[in-house]
């Protein structure tokens, strides 16, 4: 990195030196904490290791609320790669960088793999205690939630939201089974609950497995479902459910629900024939009927030809008016980043992938099945 052009000690006169010490020993606390606050997460990091003061100053309470209010709309993304060790690793879409050793990341010891999110936290299934715990993946954070009265089985969706506007008033989960059985957990409360059953007019089955992307508007949760095609929806505040059947786009395959600013998305790829489609398109509410509105450049499918193409699969991580896209296909991992509200498609830079039994960092493409996207905060709490 390159380091400002500064004159040496040597050559600056007694004057200049005595006015610069003078100028920091007196520079007010409170300015420095105003302009710290408004610096990125990386940013903050790096800060703390400069001195004691500073890392004392920067992971303070007061600190953490002024960095909260400040506005911020860059969201990164949390995944975990193919490998039994299920190790994460956080993307910054604004710097095009992944993150490992610089941001503290989960206890190793636990296979977890994220599921949800609201703001700055996210839900994590532990699949080898087949429980679930939240954790804010910046500051580490963590709480271990308790066991549900259900058994936890493999087909299942989970859904985060906020109870107010702050991660301070609390967030609720809900653990939808493909059988329809739920629970509910609070975080005010620290218990899940089980607040009655399924309306029996909303039709089961539904898209229940760890890839399945909810999404959370206003307190209200919704869900893919099929046969007939359309979203189920859960309203944490009122307990109601609701349905709405939705024709799916023709020749549709691998898709997932989005949001943004409010408005219900679909993201997915269509086929005809040899053709292949990767496709955004909007609800429109009134006439209950999703409307294209960008799809994926054509010139970008040339990295996938003949067989390929037609095998494709296609994953959705962060779903929140940023989308992060995993097309594979054989040996061929392509990720791709979709803003929708400038509509840019950009792709993501390789993958740096944790060797955990040896210990050392490897660059290569790796298949990653699970993720989602959060808002990095310091004042989130689990």
């Amino acid at each position: 990195m390159l380091e400002p052009c500064d004159p040496s000690p040597a050559k600056k006169s007694q004057k200049e030196r005595n006015m610069e010490q003078k100028i920091w020993k007196e520079f007010p606390e409170e300015l420095f904490e105003a302009v710290a606050a408004r610096l990125p997460i990386t940013d903050v990091f790096r800060f703390r290791s400069v001195c004691k003061k500073w890392n004392s100053l920067l992971t303070s309470h007061t600190f953490s609320q002024k960095h909260a209010q400040i506005p911020r709309h860059g969201l990164w993304f949390y995944t975990i790669n193919d490998k039994r060790e299920c190790v994460g690793a956080m993307y910054d879409p604004s710097l095009q960088k992944w993150h490992h050793s610089t941001i503290p990341a989960l206890p190793n010891e636990l296979a977890l793999v994220p599921v949800a999110s609201a703001w700055g936290l996210v839900c994590f299934f532990d699949t080898s205690s087949r429980g679930f715990c939240v954790c804010n993946p910046v500051t580490r954070s963590f709480k271990k939630l308790p066991a549900m009265s259900i058994n936890v089985w493999t087909r299942f969706v989970v859904g985060m939201t906020l109870s107010g506007k702050r991660t301070s008033e609390g967030y609720k989960i809900l653990f939808l089974r493909f059988d329809t059985e739920y629970e509910v957990y609070d975080s005010v409360t620290s218990s899940w609950t089980r607040p009655g059953g399924m309306l029996s007019t909303v039709k089961m089955p539904m898209s229940l497995d760890l890839t399945t992307k909810s999404v959370s508007i206003d307190g209200t949760i919704y869900f893919p479902c099929s046969r007939p095609d359309g979203i189920a929806s859960y309203d944490t505040e009122t307990m109601v459910w609701k349905q709405f059947v939705i024709p799916a786009p023709p020749h549709l395959r691998d898709h997932a629900l989005a949001e943004c600013g409010g408005q219900l998305m679909l993201v997915g790829l269509q086929t005809e024939d040899t053709d292949m489609r990767l496709c955004v398109w909007e609800l429109q509410m009134m006439s209950l009927a999703w409307y294209e509105v960008d799809r994926m450049p054509d010139a970008w499918w040339l990295e996938f030809p003949g067989e390929l193409v037609r095998n494709l699969k296609m994953t959705c991580f962060g779903n929140v008016d940023l989308l992060m896209l995993s097309l594979r296909s054989g040996d061929i991992n392509q990720m791709v980043t979709y803003d929708i509200r400038s509509q840019e498609w950009l792709k993501v830079p390789g993958y740096i992938v944790p060797f955990v039994e040896k210990r050392q960092w490897k660059h290569e493409w790796i298949p990653i099945p699970c993720g989602t996207s959060f808002y990095p905060c310091l004042a989130a709490s689990a």
